[in-house]
């Protein structure tokens, strides 16, 4: 049976994960083991479940307990589920839940590049992405788009966070990532080489004199390749993109000379995936 909590108390401590703890106190990168994310919806909480994920307590509307999260709430346990009406749950929060409801999770302790990229074939490096919409997206477009791994700079928003997990709709528990690098000055130099030391051949997604369509053969033939996307405004670094072993552009018409990265992304995961 659901362990259910009426709020009654806004600054009740054990409501902190939801109201007053920052996306860094969220992750304890001292203690990982102790780490948290917060997963929004009963389909993406639901996905984080399917993936082995520990529930540790949930955040919802009322009527979210006999509606739609009825389900998920058979697979939580005896984890508290803390409940109040949505214009409570707002104050709380900051913001509208989105579908009702939130669950925090124990955070999976991190795994290795090595871990992610042994057996895949075509991985995505997200350099220094800070939007969590666009990682959110980009996440999705991976899981869509026969991607076998992400790779996430230190420099990078976290997948995990909160915005991220809703806007990938929970393909961000189906998909191997790991972050490729300790510090920002692992990369692009011991980040390339890496990638290199496991077979990979690295595409720089940017326009320079150099660049080669999407749609050249050679790009499709490589039997491991990563493909590197960059910050949003000013794209992949220089350094990152002389160290790759292709630039790549996707062509365009009526003088546009790029596209959102969230939308660059979809377009080099379906033609240079695993299809």
């Amino acid at each position: 049976m659901p362990n259910i909590v009426e709020i009654t108390d806004l600054s009740a401590p054990e409501l902190d994960v939801y109201a007053r703890l920052t996306q860094a106190q969220l992750l304890n990168r001292l203690e990982p083991e102790k780490g948290i994310f917060i997963a929004e919806s009963p389909k993406v909480i639901a996905r984080a479940l399917d993936a082995g994920y520990t529930p540790l307590s949930l955040l919802m509307e009322r009527k979210q307990i006999t509606g739609p999260a009825a389900d998920i709430l058979t697979r939580c346990g005896d984890a508290p589920v803390y409940t109040a009406d949505r214009e409570t749950l707002a104050s709380l929060t900051g913001f509208e839940l989105t579908r009702g409801v939130l669950c925090a999770f124990r955070r999976p302790l991190p795994r290795s590049v090595e871990e992610v990229c042994r057996n895949a074939r075509r991985v995505a490096v997200l350099e220094g992405i800070v939007d969590s919409t666009n990682v959110g997206a980009i996440f999705r477009s991976a899981a869509a788009l026969n991607m076998d791994a992400v790779l996430v700079t230190p420099s990078c928003c976290d997948p995990l966070c909160r915005r991220a997990v809703r806007v990938s709709m929970g393909t961000v528990f189906q998909v191997p990532w790991a972050q490729i690098g300790t510090c920002p000055a692992d990369w692009p130099e011991n980040g390339i080489a890496q990638l290199h030391g496991l077979g990979f051949k690295t595409a720089a997604m940017a326009l320079s004199d150099r660049s080669v369509s999407i749609d050249d053969s050679a790009l499709s033939a490589e039997p491991k390749l990563a493909i590197v996307l960059g910050t949003e405004g000013d794209g992949l670094a220089h350094s990152t993109i002389a160290a790759c072993d292709y630039t790549v552009k996707i062509p365009m018409s009526h003088g546009v000379d790029s596209l959102n990265v969230a939308a660059a992304s979809a377009v080099a995961f379906w033609q240079l995936g695993n299809r």
